[in-house]
């Protein structure tokens, strides 16, 4: 089918769907970048996934204030924490109601049985549905949540309390994240009885400002506003995310009026946008890090002095003209230079094909090897564009010896194999979900998070020491002291070639009204209105 027909289908489509709508209902159309990998965010890491589901569809117990990093009441209205760090009691919102569906009308509002059926779905093995759609908690065992959480009793209906084997520092702002959203536990139910369980993950109900109606794959993504939401009725009556991978299409579309709101425009398309009346180009420096990271089970990368020799060789001022064209700045550290405990005393590897290849000669090497770089087929917050940058790494690892092929797959496949260590290196990176170390230094390169979002499968005795005791210590200046250990150890172990840190930019139309950029790299649209 051409660009045009399909166009044509999708506007024809999205012309029906709101045909039975009032004439006063307010629209708000989202150029998404991709297609999500399914609506349980327990069950996913991505953010084309969160955007399509938690931000949407669920809450949590407690949340980030719209566009900040902020700790604010969600489904609990208040919390308590022992004096020994490690029992947690929520006190929950009473009166939500969840999403009523064609296939399901709920018969009772919110309560705690949601929330034990939401976390013990991914804690306990034995739970019905904790092999359903996969049974892969990528962030929940990334995070070591599994052995952390020790049980959770329901106190009454709406009070919940979490018994932890240890004290955790971030655990309410882990709270607040992605894998953390609540289901309704009578819908799971009856969609177990009536033997489609796939169902709760593929037309979830939540408790959040949007209900889902249909999801067509690779084009469109429709909802409606949740009438009955605890926080009060989204200014928008509908959402519609028009999936449009191509940077530039999403540009047009901007342009002429057919979406609202656009993620990750072309780089060199900012100066236009800045000048374009009908365009509000909001930016903000992004709480992120991109990397390639090394497979550090597979050899050669097992041998720190190749990682170490790679690191030099590849040019990142010349990526960050490239790819960035002024929206980056060279990443040095894990953890972005916006979040408490960077480590600015941290020596990056600079650039030096000569004592890379070096390097290599002494690793045993003197004739090189050949390897792979994968890199992604979409853009991020963190990487613009993937394919470019890793001809850049090809070309300079060419330089020395290593003869790279590129390869690339489908984002969700990218994602599942790369998870699964089928790379040798990966192009990669994180959005921070919580604005807190542990989000990044835990969860991308802690021992449990390998086999999950450690793509580079590194688990080092040295570093995890400094991270696990960082956890359980409620003195911010003790755990800074630790992180900035830590971040030392990392760069000396060379995992990954941290190469960039991005700032982000988003252009809304002009008649967008209340859209902020969210810390977290999401797209959050409770609060946005069109005018």
């Amino acid at each position: 089918m051409s660009y045009r027909k399909g166009f044509t289908a999708v506007c024809v489509a999205l012309t029906m769907f709101f045909a039975a709508s009032s004439a006063f209902a307010t629209t708000c159309v989202y150029c998404s970048e991709g297609s999500p990998e399914g609506f349980t965010p327990a069950l996913y890491t991505s953010g084309t996934t969160f955007d399509a589901s938690s931000r949407a569809i669920f809450d949590r117990l407690v949340l980030f204030e719209r566009g900040t990093t902020t700790i604010i009441p969600g489904l609990a209205e208040k919390w308590e924490v022992s004096d020994d760090g490690r029992t947690y009691t929520f006190y929950l919102r009473k009166g939500v109601k969840f999403h009523t569906k064609k296939n399901f009308t709920p018969s009772r509002d919110f309560n705690a049985d949601d929330v034990l059926w939401s976390f013990y779905r991914q804690l306990d093995p034995t739970h019905p549905y904790h092999k359903v759609s996969g049974g892969s908690y990528e962030y929940f065992t990334g995070m070591s949540m599994d052995k952390l959480i020790e049980r959770i009793e329901k106190k009454d209906d709406y009070t919940i309390v979490f018994h932890l084997t240890r004290p955790e520092a971030p655990f309410i702002a882990n709270m607040g994240m992605d894998f953390a959203s609540i289901h309704s536990a009578e819908y799971a139910d009856q969609m177990m009885k009536a033997g489609t369980p796939d169902l709760n993950d593929q037309d979830p109900v939540g408790t959040g400002p949007f209900v889902l109606v249909q999801y067509q794959k690779d084009s469109t993504i429709r909802y409606i506003a949740h009438p009955d939401y605890w926080g009060g009725k989204a200014a928008i009556d509908k959402l519609v995310f028009s999936i449009t991978p191509d940077a530039s299409v999403r540009y047009a579309k901007l342009k002429a009026g057919e979406c609202h709101v656009m993620p990750y425009p072309n780089p060199a398309d900012l100066a236009q946008m800045a000048t374009d009346k009908d365009i509000q180009l909001l930016e903000k420096e992004g709480l992120n890090v991109g990397y390639l990271g090394f497979n550090t089970e597979k050899k050669p990368f097992d041998n720190v002095d190749v990682r170490r020799a790679l690191s030099l060789a590849i040019n990142k001022q010349a990526i960050i003209e490239a790819v960035f064209q002024g929206a980056g700045k060279i990443a040095k550290n894990p953890i972005p230079p916006t979040i408490w405990s960077y480590n600015d005393a941290v020596k990056d590897y600079a650039y030096d094909p000569e004592a890379a290849k070096k390097m290599l000669v002494d690793a045993g090497f003197s004739n090189g090897f050949e390897t792979d770089i994968w890199a992604m087929p979409v853009q991020r917050p963190y990487n613009p564009n993937a394919r470019r940058m890793a001809e850049i790494i090809q070309a300079d690892w060419a330089k020395v010896g290593v003869k790279a092929k590129i390869v690339t797959y489908e984002w969700g496949e990218y994602l599942k194999r790369s998870k699964e260590g089928e790379h040798q290196t990966v192009l990669l990176g994180w959005t921070g979900d919580n604005g807190d170390p542990d989000n990044f230094l835990s969860v991308l390169l802690g021992c449990d998070a390998v086999g999950s979002a450690n793509r580079a499968r590194w688990c080092y005795k040295p570093f995890e020491d400094l991270i696990q005791k960082a956890k359980v210590t409620a003195d911010v200046a003790e755990r800074t002291r630790l992180y900035k250990e830590a971040q030392v150890i990392f760069k000396d172990q060379a995992p990954w070639v941290t190469i960039a840190h991005s700032v982000v930019f988003v252009p809304v139309r002009k008649e967008v009204r209340d859209f902020r950029i969210d810390p977290f790299g999401g797209f959050v649209f409770y609060g946005v209105d069109i005018q």
